[in-house]
């Protein structure tokens, strides 16, 4: 196993589970068509990867939707359900691998987000942890949307190498999105997949972190 000294984490169903059928189904039920076409795991409108990048606000995004649905009629509220119904929660255990990992590793959080999907992250976080926010898991979290970037383009890669000083072969880059891994291992950063059968704590236990 390659000496590790530096981890990157992804939040979404690495961390704070989601599961984006729940909002294709929210979103179908207010009436916009192929939603599995303009928003998935594996890619997403313009509208969506703006809304990521927070090159738009919560107000342009709502309106994106809209026009999506062809409707003025569905309210702020309606919207922020259906994109919200695919955040699930952390589970428990979950902070404690990040605080063992924080530990022995330079750990860093890099997740796409929008500001609506924060909020509610973060509300999460107050109600459930009684806790404000990530930063006390890691050196430093990334979220795309005060960034201006989104994985899995290399520049926000790049970024957190350079800001941090980190050098790709003694880093672990750890996601739920093979298009995010390709990225990051062809920065030179090695990489592990996030999935249902190997969550974050069973990649723990094989790559032989803790």
């Amino acid at each position: 196993m390659q000496k590790i000294e530096n981890i990157i984490l992804d939040y979404g169903n690495v961390i704070f589970m989601i599961d984006f059928d729940k909002s294709q189904q929210a979103f179908t039920q207010l009436g916009i068509s192929n939603v599995d076409e303009i928003f998935a795991h594996s890619g997403q409108i313009k509208l969506f990867d703006d809304f990521d990048k927070g090159h738009i606000s919560p107000a342009e995004f709502r309106e994106g939707i809209r026009d999506l649905k062809q409707n003025n009629t569905l309210t702020d509220q309606q919207i922020d359900h259906a994109w919200n119904a695919l955040l699930l929660g952390v589970p428990e255990g979950k902070h404690e691998i990040l605080m063992q990992l924080k530990s022995k590793y330079r750990t860093f959080l890099l997740s796409n987000n929008n500001a609506i999907h924060y909020a509610y992250c973060m509300q999460h976080l107050q109600d459930q942890y009684r806790i404000a926010d990530n930063s006390g898991f890691f050196q430093q979290a990334y979220y795309s949307h005060t960034m201006g970037m989104r994985k899995p383009n290399a520049d926000i890669f790049e970024f957190v190498l350079r800001e941090q000083g980190l050098n790709p072969a003694t880093t672990l880059f750890i996601d739920d999105s093979p298009q995010h891994l390709r990225t990051a291992a062809a920065l030179g950063m090695h990489t592990a997949l996030c999935t249902k059968e190997e969550p974050l704590e069973v990649l723990v236990k094989k790559w032989g972190l803790l």
